[in-house]
């Protein structure tokens, strides 16, 4: 499964960057596939185990934040793998045909 979420830091001040690289941190820290752009991370993984970065990643913003708003987006597809690359290498490919 695919999870792309956004951690967002409420109460503490304009910049926000330490606290965001510290839910990165823990993403890639976990070993699991993932990708971060500018607005989300993306992790692939068992449910469980993406679920539980999530909140690791949720708690490390909220030792230091007294609020975190979080967006969930999922994609659940039991038995396929490196969706993380393969999709957009699809797609890639079809851009490339023209």
């Amino acid at each position: 499964m695919l999870i792309a979420f956004s951690i967002t830091p409420l109460g503490v001040g304009e910049s926000v960057g330490d606290l965001v690289a510290d839910a990165v941190r823990v993403v890639r820290e976990s070993g699991l596939p993932n990708r971060t752009d500018a607005m989300f991370t993306t992790i692939e993984g068992e449910w469980d185990e993406v679920m539980s970065v999530v909140k690791r990643a949720v708690d490390a913003v909220a030792e230091r934040a007294p609020r975190v708003s979080v967006v969930l987006k999922a994609d659940v597809r039991p038995g396929v793998t490196d969706a993380l690359s393969g999709k957009v290498a699809r797609i890639e490919a079809r851009l490339a045909e023209g």
